[in-house]
């Protein structure tokens, strides 16, 4: 990522993050930011993922593909979205909190990728590097961020599981032509 945040901002972030998240499992109201104590790169727009594990293990993870809000917002945001509102998982309890880890995830504008059939699809992702996007009409959508190359290193394997994630047959990447979206991110955890 070209604009990186520097260490201090990263560190702001994950501050607030955990904030957002105590304030959200004990029902009491976010306290107001000061913008005037935020740099730049924190009151832009920007569009993150927050995730949140116990022990390596996912416990919740909620985001934004595209910037609409400031960074900071959208942190908050989605801190509490992920701690209360994943549909995967019952919400956070205060019992659990000491053995959250927070990581956010911030990512670039998502860019279309050009691709001819499946077989030149796989040749154009970068493990480890891509958070893909897949769509399906109007209706079907799925990401997975970069670092679930490191669950799922084959590409046919992630891309079969994303289809699966936007509840299409897995193998419906490899019988007609989805639109296919990319983006980096610069991930960072407590």
């Amino acid at each position: 990522m070209a604009d990186s945040l520097t260490s201090n901002e990263k560190q702001t972030l994950l501050r607030l993050a955990r904030e957002a998240l105590e304030c959200a499992v004990n029902e009491k109201l976010l306290p107001p930011l000061d913008p005037s104590t935020l740099t730049p790169a924190l009151r832009a727009d920007g569009a993150a993922f927050v995730t949140l594990t116990v022990h390596g293990n996912l416990r919740g993870c909620i985001g934004a593909l595209e910037p609409y809000q400031p960074l900071v917002d959208d942190v908050r945001e989605h801190t509490v979205a992920a701690a209360l509102n994943d549909y995967r998982f019952t919400p956070v309890t205060a019992a659990e909190l000491d053995e959250i880890e927070i990581e956010v995830s911030r990512l670039t504008i998502p860019v279309s990728l050009a691709y001819s059939d499946a077989e030149d699809l796989l040749g154009k992702l970068h493990p480890g590097v891509d958070g893909v996007i897949l769509k399906d009409g109007h209706s079907h959508r799925a990401t997975f961020l970069p670092q679930v190359w490191d669950k799922i290193p084959d590409k046919a394997e992630f891309l079969d599981n994303l289809c699966h994630k936007m509840s299409s047959p897995s193998d419906t990447w490899r019988k007609k032509k989805l639109d296919v979206l990319i983006y980096q991110v610069e991930e960072f955890h407590e």
